[in-house]
């Protein structure tokens, strides 16, 4: 999902500075709402692993060049279910920032973009969880076809924002290549259900360590 350089510049960046402000201030609100049901300890020992998971997925997954961008293996549903929605999103920030600095410092540029393309899905994903997760039922015990209906919201969130820039950046003339990027990502949603369940599946044998700060407290838990 990283975007690049050119693609988008000029006096249009401006637009990607508002997403990206619009992004940090929901994200804000989202660890604000965190801090209320966890102690400061836990968001941070679970920000951490997000930043952790987001390097990983960037650096050491294959992330191969698909039409208009590279094809990341981003497991946001994973993060935001395991993790809780403000340690993600402040850890897919942080990640994307650290892995610009550190690896590939011409992201840098496409940073406000690339950060309003990755955070809004899964602003989004957390929405849909809350209305369609009923309140009694801990995370741990999700089904395989709730959880494919985050995973197609979130990787489809990632491709629907991409064409967005893409086409705002360079118009319409490279639908194809656009296409091409939308149907090899979209394959990732075949996958990431399958790595959901998994890591739900070890999250429901690790109940001793549900008061260690690891997890969000959804995950053993029905909502309060």
């Amino acid at each position: 999902m990283h975007i690049e350089p050119g693609i988008v510049d000029g006096a249009k960046m401006a637009l990607s500075y508002g997403t990206a402000a619009a992004a940090a201030g929901w994200s804000l609100k989202l660890v604000a709402d965190d801090l209320s049901d966890h102690n400061p300890r836990s968001f941070v020992l679970r920000t951490i692993i997000a930043v952790v998971i987001t390097l990983f997925c960037f650096e050491v997954l294959p992330h191969p060049p698909m039409g208009v961008s590279e094809v990341h293996m981003i497991v946001g549903t994973t993060m935001l279910l395991i993790l809780g929605v403000g340690p993600a999103a402040v850890g897919m920030a942080a990640g994307m920032a650290i892995q610009g600095m550190i690896f590939a410092p011409s992201d840098l540029m496409m940073y406000t973009v690339n950060l309003s393309t990755l955070l809004f899905p899964l602003f989004a994903i957390h929405e849909i969880a809350k209305r369609t997760i009923p309140a009694k039922k801990a995370y741990v015990d999700l089904s395989y076809n709730e959880v494919l209906r985050l995973s197609v919201a979130f990787q489809g969130g990632i491709v629907l924002w991409v064409a967005f820039w893409v086409f705002y950046g360079q118009g319409f003339a490279v639908w194809s290549d656009v296409a091409s990027f939308g149907a090899a990502y979209m394959l990732i949603v075949l996958i990431e259900p399958i790595i959901d369940l998994g890591a739900l599946a070890v999250a429901k044998t690790l109940r001793r360590f549900e008061g260690s700060g690891l997890f969000v407290n959804r995950l053993h838990h029905p909502a309060a």
